[in-house]
């Protein structure tokens, strides 16, 4: 579990592809406190480590992981945001963050609105998918690249978040712009509700 405040960025220094798996070695600044086993979220993706050497470390993504999210468009000298599991005596700054990214979606606009950015995403959503829970809310919360950030202006398929200049320095925020793909975990909160909801209306069918 996570909380969607990031770390740090990580920059890939390899990428191993092996069978329809792929390897991705990164270098940061907490590497040498990882451990194997251990589970670190990547522009929002849980991956767990399978080898430390040093200030640089290798996770491991399946097809279905490389299918569902943007790391397949990841490449040498990519910044990835990075955050270990959440501490559970610690503070939840951020939202409950899964790690399990449901959709990529797409920037569709980035507007500098004195000294913060606005970002615009849009993604393609089914009717069902939406009933399930995958769906934002305004002033609910989002996460995306692993941010944890604050909806606004949401509409059946896309939404807009604002970024500060911390956030746009210390992510890369800074890097996307309109076209690049980005990984969405919607609130977990709202799937449950939507879950309870639809198990409801079944007990009275």
């Amino acid at each position: 579990m996570f909380s969607g405040i990031v770390e740090a960025t990580a920059t890939v220094v390899d990428i191993r592809k092996e069978q329809d798996n792929v390897h991705f070695t990164l270098e940061c600044p907490f590497a040498q406190e990882l451990h194997i086993d251990q589970s670190v979220a990547h522009n929002g993706v849980c991956l767990t480590v399978v080898s430390q050497n040093g200030n640089r470390y290798t996770v491991t993504a399946i097809q279905e992981t490389l299918r569902r999210t943007n790391l397949g468009d990841l490449r040498v000298g990519d910044e990835v945001n990075v955050e270990r599991s959440m501490l559970m005596n610690g503070r939840l700054d951020g939202h409950i963050v899964q790690g399990h990214v449901d959709l990529a979606a797409r920037c569709t606009q980035v507007v500098e609105a004195e000294g913060s950015w606005e970002f615009t995403f849009a993604y393609d959503i089914q009717p069902e998918q939406v009933r399930r829970g995958y769906f934002c809310v305004d002033k609910g919360s989002v996460t995306v690249n692993g941010v944890s950030l604050t909806v606004c202006e949401p509409t059946a398929s896309s939404f807009k978040v604002c970024i500060i200049p911390y956030t746009y320095a210390h992510t890369n925020f800074h890097a996307i712009q309109p076209g690049t793909r980005v990984n969405i975990e919607f609130d977990i909160l709202g799937k449950y509700v939507a879950r309870l909801q639809e198990i409801g209306q079944d007990s009275r069918k």
